[in-house]
């Protein structure tokens, strides 16, 4: 069974984090929430708290085969100033496991140079964060093992390409049809 890592920190998006750990629970995807922040309870920014399964501290990386970053603000800039996150996200990135990120967190993988010559997309704004990426503005962009999201608005979408990489196309449909996502 795959496992990922939905990495969390104060001011995260909380549409984009619930969807995302909802959707790939349902696909029977083992899901970690992670906190960056010292403390399980995390508030999003619109003051929803939730409780992280574990510390980013306590995280074993070498048993995730994906890490998630869900988008919000100031969430992504937390993420992006977390020095301990940003060396397991190059080490993904050299050992060409996935990586996602959602709204302004592409900026991130933008920030270490990891979307240098790729195809990417994130929130209206943050463009100029993604160095080196050719961004589309399309609501979802897979470029080698890195997946990019728009915003809230394409969470569903987002979680459901993730699931169709993960545990197959038919699969993904399946899911997609109980969900009632039907595009």
């Amino acid at each position: 069974m795959k496992r990922i890592a939905v990495q969390l920190a104060e001011g995260f998006e909380e549409i984009e984090a619930v969807t995302i750990i909802d959707i790939l629970r349902r696909a029977e995807i083992e899901v970690i929430t992670i906190s960056i922040t010292g403390k399980l309870e995390i508030t999003g920014s619109h003051k929803i708290t939730i409780i992280a399964d574990q510390l980013f501290e306590d995280t074993d990386y070498s048993a995730i085969d994906m890490i998630i970053l869900p988008g919000g603000m100031p969430g992504a800039e937390h993420l992006n100033n977390h020095s301990g996150l940003k060396k397991q996200i190059i080490e993904f990135s050299k050992k060409g496991k996935q990586l996602g990120a959602i709204c302004a967190a592409p900026l991130v993988f933008g920030e270490l140079g990891l979307l240098k010559n790729m195809e990417a997309t994130c929130y209206p704004g943050f463009e100029n964060r993604l160095k080196g990426a050719t961004t589309t503005g399309k609501n979802i962009e897979v470029s080698g093992s890195i997946i990019t999201g728009k915003g809230a608005g394409v969470a569903i979408e987002f979680s459901l390409k993730i699931v169709k990489i993960l545990s197959g196309e038919k699969f993904a449909g399946e899911l997609a049809e109980k969900l009632m996502f039907l595009k």
